[in-house]
């Protein structure tokens, strides 16, 4: 009898290498709208080519799934373990053996604080190469064929500190 295990693939951290987070926004007919990018830069332990299992195995730790044009709604799923903290000046993607910081654009930030979300497409493709600060490259890639066929699209809350 053969089964079939439905545990995630083991998470080998060293080949994640670097994991950067860039926001940009684009303006549709409602209006602005925040985008977040996350991807490996390629450069953990077993370079590019390992990075793809790495970022899948760590999404899958989270129960998100990757490709095919499903844009996973985390606004109406409160037990997803996966968040996105806003304060002034910088922001915060969390998930398991997640927590990257980074600072988004006023632009950004103003759009985010409208919708109440943000929508994030985590790649599993490598970043590429340009600046990641250069929102036309950033855009480029985030909305490729390769990077949209193999990432995981997410609508997520923005949740922010209440005093």
């Amino acid at each position: 009898m053969t089964s079939i295990s439905t545990d995630p693939r083991p998470l080998r951290t060293a080949d994640l290498g670097t994991l950067v987070i860039m926001s940009w926004s684009r303006e549709t007919p409602d209006g602005d709208v925040p985008f977040l990018l996350a991807c490996s830069l390629g450069d953990g332990e077993g370079g590019p080519e390992a990075a793809p299992a790495a970022v899948e195995g760590l999404l899958s730790r989270s129960g998100i799934a990757v490709g095919g044009d499903t844009v996973l709604d985390a606004t109406v799923l409160p037990d997803l373990p996966i968040g996105l903290l806003v304060v002034p000046g910088a922001a915060a993607l969390t998930m398991p053996g997640v927590n990257a910081q980074f600072v988004p654009t006023a632009q950004w930030r103003a759009a985010a604080d409208r919708r109440g979300y943000a929508c994030l497409v985590f790649a599993t493709r490598p970043w590429s190469g340009g600046e990641p600060g250069d929102g036309a490259a950033v855009a480029a890639f985030a909305n490729h064929e390769d990077t949209l066929a193999t990432a995981a699209q997410l609508v997520l809350p923005v949740r922010t500190l209440r005093g």
